[in-house]
């Protein structure tokens, strides 16, 4: 009988071990904010196997891969049914080599494999949703070899937002692989306040817009509404839990240079997850330089993980700042207005308290514009530039020794 229970016991502590190395792999699965692609914002539900592998090859063939994006992401559409098991059966037609085929295909390519599924009963697109079947699905994505999930919040018929959200949480942490849980309920329920630890990232806001300020009446808002509704949630951004606002709209075709560098910018600054949401077959050269800026990428990959805050707000013209891990900040000046901004900026006069290992009056630091990859003046010289309409002037300060 004692040797019964003590085999019992050493059961219950290899299992609660086990438990807790996944959890603590869990909340590690994202140091920096996540980078990739997904197939919404372009293709809707026009998902299929074929698109999805050539969507594979030109990351690794634009640069995008050494880049720094990795996750290949099929949004919603991708399933059809159910089988008599209860197992989540993919559009044949669409999909015809299977989902592990397809994961087996992005991992041969150094990627990583993303897929889309939902709290509720249906998917926001009304195919099968995991209400039920979390835990079987969690397995099933397993088994495909997924590395990223998106988990949405239609036909949620009444639920908790943070209940329903744990218990795929808790699903993907029993399944046995290391998955990102990507939060997607809009912001509705605050999930900045319950996320961490849940999930490594959540949206804050309804669906983006190619658009740099516009609303909808079914809740699409463009990029400035974004980072309105993006700017006070600085404290809740961190690695392995990051706010969300939504996936990039540049080289879709709804904004000017300006403004999708405008976009590009500011999510770099709120350390914002950077998931592409073109063709990146038919990039042309100014969305490849966009979207493959490594200076700004940096900003955003950072290990410090800060999010930016608004430290002086001019009403349409506005400044941000985010410190960087090794002792230098990124500022970015934001015009929000459509005449260019004439900046004439005295870098003594205002204080980024919030900045602890930067002081401007105490040192010399030299100003590097990560538009133009070139040093463009220091702080103890007044900086003048003309920032157009809805653009950015986005610098690094480091310390001049």
């Amino acid at each position: 009988m004692n040797k019964t229970i003590s085999k019992l016991i050493a059961v219950v502590i290899a299992c609660f071990i086990g438990f807790s190395g996944m959890s603590q792999d869990f909340n590690d699965l994202a140091p920096t904010p996540p980078m990739g692609w997904n197939s919404w914002n372009k293709f809707g539900c026009d998902v299929s196997e074929k698109l999805i592998m050539e969507m594979a090859d030109a990351m690794v063939e634009n640069g995008l891969l050494d880049a720094g994006y990795e996750y290949i992401v099929i949004d919603d559409c991708w399933q059809v049914g159910r089988d008599s098991l209860g197992n989540i059966v993919p559009d044949p037609e669409r999909f015809p080599s299977g989902m592990k085929a397809l994961g087996d295909y992005i991992h041969r390519k150094g990627l990583k494999f993303g897929i889309y599924s939902c709290a509720g009963s249906m998917t926001c697109q009304s195919r099968p949703g995991s209400r039920g079947y979390q835990f079987q699905d969690a397995r099933t994505y397993a088994s495909w070899g997924v590395d990223y999930l998106k988990y949405d919040w239609c036909y949620d018929e009444g639920q908790k937002a943070q209940a329903a959200y744990q218990t795929m949480s808790d699903a993907l942490k029993a399944s046995g692989r290391p998955i990102v849980f990507s939060i997607c309920e809009w912001g509705e329920s605050k999930p900045w306040e319950w996320g961490e630890g849940v999930g490594h990232l959540w949206r804050t806001t309804a669906d983006i817009r190619d658009c740099y300020q516009c609303t909808f009446d079914w809740g699409g808002v463009g990029v400035l509404d974004i980072i309105d509704k993006q700017a006070e949630l600085y404290q809740y951004a961190g690695p392995g839990h990051w706010n969300d606002p939504d996936m990039l709209e540049i080289g879709n075709g709804g904004m000017t240079r300006d403004e999708y560098i405008t976009h590009f910018s500011m999510w770099a600054m709120m350390a914002a997850p950077l998931m592409a949401g073109n063709d990146l077959r038919e990039m042309d050269q100014l969305t490849r330089e966009i979207l493959t800026n490594q200076d700004v990428i940096a900003v955003n990959q950072d290990k410090k993980g800060e999010q930016a805050r608004k430290f002086m707000d001019m009403g349409e013209h506005e400044i941000w700042a985010k410190p960087l891990a090794d002792g230098q900040v990124a500022v970015c000046f934001l015009n929000r207005t459509d005449q260019p901004w004439k900046l004439d900026y005295d870098w003594h006069k205002q204080t980024m308290y919030f900045v602890q290992d930067v002081s401007l009056r105490k040192y010399t630091y030299q100003v590097y514009d990560l538009w133009q990859h070139k040093v463009i003046g220091k702080t103890n010289e007044r900086l003048e530039h003309q920032i157009p309409a809805h653009g950015v002037l986005m610098v690094t300060l480091s310390k001049v020794k």
